[in-house]
């Protein structure tokens, strides 16, 4: 009887050890839950602070110098309130019809590119996976100088923006099906593939711009090389549709994402719809992609960098990534092309090349990171 007691006991304080045990792993994750929200709400809070004073900033920039004080005077004033001093008419001028429009279309486009890469990245469980890396963009590129050869502009600006959007998407959906392999799309291949793509696509550009008149020569050039230099609110109307429905969907895949990153076949088994996910995933990508690029030409590495920085600020997670990438995206975007119209004022440089010459050495070194992490690749 004695030794039954015993036992009993002993069963009893492992039940409550293991009682114990349990509640501390909760606590714990429960903690680690509550400061990632945390991180993650300061690092949102921080970035949109730094938005709004880069965007003041840009806004009073330029040949027509304007201070913060009265760029914030003339908006307030368009919203009934009078707390600073407004510019004179040419500084409203200057403001509401060339400033504003490009800072607004910078906004989108970045949040648009942020988002893409973001998305891109987690459905191909590939950290180098980017619109403008693996062909999507000069995809998106080919459909719009398609129109502009053709003179189908005169139909009117969603014209463009309808023959981006199914270029990205075919272009899309070539890269990830010839990517593929044992139900995985492998890393080198969908490099190797996008470059592929990205180089068929320059040719057939370059076979437009060959039969091109001057006029429609100068519109393929702007595509090519990317710039927020034509900014109109016309422009902000075309692809504002195309961002608003693109970002407010993209949070719905976070869960299902998070769950991809443990691969296919764990994905499936916890319910998602493995193929289904990715079909509609690469529908977003393209809508998004394919605004940003109808108004603002190819803009590469900014849908690569952006959802980096963001990972290593405030972690993998999706429900946070996406809308952290949208934030640093519409920032990126915004300073990149602040920069490009200031360091060589008069002059411009093309914003296309300024963010190419900043994510190129950031493709290598991801490039070196992810091959070194995976131990080699054969």
């Amino acid at each position: 009887m004695a030794d039954v007691d015993v036992s009993t006991e002993a069963a009893q304080r492992s039940a409550v050890a293991r009682e114990v045990d349990v509640s501390g792993r909760d606590r714990r994750s429960g903690l680690r839950h509550r400061l990632g929200s945390v991180r993650s709400a300061r690092f949102m809070v921080g970035v949109a602070v730094a938005l709004l004073l880069v965007a003041v900033v840009s806004a009073g920039v330029g040949a027509y110098a304007i201070e913060p004080g009265a760029v914030v005077g003339s908006v307030l004033r368009r919203l009934g309130v009078g707390v600073f001093a407004a510019p004179d008419d040419v500084g409203e001028s200057v403001l509401w019809q060339i400033r504003f429009p490009r800072l607004l279309l910078g906004l989108v486009v970045g949040a648009c590119l942020g988002v893409a890469g973001a998305l891109m990245q987690g459905v191909f469980r590939n950290p180098l996976a980017e619109p403008g890396i693996v062909g999507v963009s000069s995809g998106a590129a080919v459909g719009a100088v398609l129109v502009i050869v053709l003179g189908l502009t005169a139909l009117g600006s969603w014209v463009l923006v309808a023959a981006a959007f199914i270029g990205g998407l075919l272009t899309t959906l070539l890269v990830y099906g010839l990517s593929r392999r044992d139900s995985r799309a492998e890393v080198v291949t969908l490099v190797l593939t996008g470059i592929a793509v990205n180089a068929f696509a320059g040719a057939l550009i370059g076979l437009m711009s060959f039969f091109s008149t001057d006029e429609q020569l100068r519109s393929i050039t702007f595509w090519t090389l990317g710039s927020l230099a034509t900014a109109t609110w016309t422009s902000v109307a075309v692809v504002l549709p195309c961002a608003v429905v693109g970002i407010l969907v993209a949070p719905a895949f976070a869960r299902r994402l998070d769950l991809l990153a443990l691969g296919e076949r764990s994905a499936g088994h916890l319910g998602v719809d493995v193929e289904r996910t990715r079909l509609l995933v690469i529908v977003v990508v393209a809508l998004l992609t394919a605004g940003a690029v109808a108004v603002a030409g190819i803009l590469t590495f900014v849908g690569l960098v952006v959802p980096h920085l963001v990972r290593l600020a405030i972690g993998p997670g999706h429900r946070a990534l996406i809308p952290g990438s949208a934030l640093l995206g519409a920032l990126t975007v915004v300073v990149a092309d602040l920069i490009a119209r200031t360091v060589a004022a008069p002059a411009e440089i093309p914003l296309g090349v300024l963010t190419a010459l900043i994510g190129a050495p950031a493709f290598l070194w991801l490039l070196r990171r992810t091959r070194s992490q995976q131990g080699g690749w054969a």
